[in-house]
């Protein structure tokens, strides 16, 4: 039976995260800064998201390019392959990769974190003591991840570019200079400028969910735990939802 109390869980939660959210938003321009905290937390998260970024960004990337590749090699038009490439790269599997990674990698091992120091009630000691948790763990990890997010954007953007040169010129035999000439012909700057935003995004909402998750979490280890695989399945929907609000007012601001 569905009582009232477990109606207003879910509005609860959202509640609690939007106020977390505007809160660690507030906090983000006012001092102290935890400086110290956000280079360790930056560090943290490249360092458990570049690998399964290149990974992933490989794979990726050749298989879109190989998909494109056969229909245009079909059409005769061969010489378009660097723009399907540079188009597909940085529109979509630049910030589709990224949301996979920060979300998979990244988001999860914050959620953890905290989670524990939550658990161990040091959030509580640090409000006795007179410190905001939010500026003083919140804030560093939410910037973090946007930078780190934006970092590894760029990087699979390179890296996809690069995977889809050699793959169409020495497995698909496409010329070089028609595939570096076609990758201007539809992607511009504001496309760039397109993807990194979206990226900036995905770091925000993944931290600001993974923080909310970590601090919120009750129940001993065992509530760690759910509030890890929580983490994962909310920034999945949060980061695809972006994705397409980003996509759809992107193409309608850059037409």
């Amino acid at each position: 039976m569905i009582t009232l109390a477990t109606a207003s869980k879910p509005a609860v939660a959202l509640g609690g995260f939007f106020a977390l959210a505007w809160e660690a938003l507030l906090l983000i321009p006012r001092r102290p800064f935890a400086l110290r905290e956000f280079f360790v937390q930056s560090w943290f998260v490249a360092r458990v998201s570049l690998l399964p970024t290149l990974m992933l960004a490989i794979p990726y990337t050749v298989l879109v390019v190989f998909t494109f590749n056969i229909l245009l090699l079909e059409f005769g038009a061969a010489d378009f392959c660097g723009t399907t490439a540079a188009f597909a790269t940085v529109t979509q599997v630049g910030p589709i990769v990224t949301v996979l990674v920060v979300a998979g990698a990244g988001a999860t091992a914050m959620c953890a974190d905290l989670g524990a120091r939550t658990i161990r009630e040091e959030l509580d000691a640090l409000r006795v003591m007179g410190i905001n948790p939010v500026q003083a763990l919140v804030v560093p990890r939410v910037l973090a991840a946007t930078l780190v997010a934006v970092l590894l954007s760029s990087v699979v953007i390179t890296v996809g570019l690069a995977g889809g040169f050699f793959f169409s010129v020495f497995v698909q035999h496409v010329t070089p200079g028609a595939y570096v000439a076609g990758m201007t012909v539809l992607t511009r700057l504001p496309d760039m400028i397109l993807a990194i935003i979206k990226a900036a995004l995905f770091g925000l909402a993944a931290a600001l969910i993974a923080c909310y998750k970590g601090t919120s979490v009750g129940g001993g280890p065992a509530g760690v735990g759910n509030a890890v695989n929580e983490t994962v399945v909310y920034t999945f929907v949060a980061l695809f939802a972006i994705n397409i609000i980003a996509t759809a007012v992107g193409v309608k601001v850059t037409l």
